[in-house]
């Protein structure tokens, strides 16, 4: 069987030798209303009209610590955490297209389902939601986004 390979497209180039890939530039997103990073990977990522948010943790940005003390907590602050990032790339809740949720347990799903679709209306975004045996700084969830902007 032959496969044929396509070249991929020079960042400088915004298409291909052969003219079939477009390039996209990164535009690296971050504001100081969300936690830093806790390690290499940046807050978001906007690559052609999509948005793709890290994974958020109850950091309270303006501690830098977890505060929360529950579940629910943990997920509004999860939840302000996405709004920051999104806002700053121009967008809100009703651009996102895509979630990942991911629980230390999912004992815990009803709760952080209840406060996940608080800062929804309308049109629900896909999601797949995972239990995971841990995640950083021992937190109870964890939540990722895809936006269209």
């Amino acid at each position: 069987m032959r496969v044929k390979v396509q070249k991929q497209a020079k960042a400088s180039s915004p298409m291909a030798d052969n003219g079939d890939i477009c390039c996209m530039e990164n535009k690296i997103i971050n504001t100081p209303k969300a936690p830093d990073p806790i390690g290499p990977y940046s807050q978001a990522v906007k690559a052609g009209n999509l948005l793709f948010i890290s994974g958020q943790i109850p950091i309270d940005p303006a501690t830098g610590s977890v505060d929360a003390t529950d579940i629910i907590g943990e997920t509004h602050q999860v939840m302000h955490n996405l709004r920051a990032i999104l806002v700053e790339a121009g967008a809100g809740f009703e651009h996102v297209v895509k979630t990942t949720i991911l629980l230390s347990d999912m004992s815990m799903f009803a709760d952080v389902n209840t406060v996940y679709g608080k800062y929804f209306t309308g049109n629900f975004p896909a999601r797949e939601t995972y239990a995971v045996k841990g995640l950083p700084k021992n937190v109870n969830v964890e939540i990722s986004m895809i936006a269209s902007v």
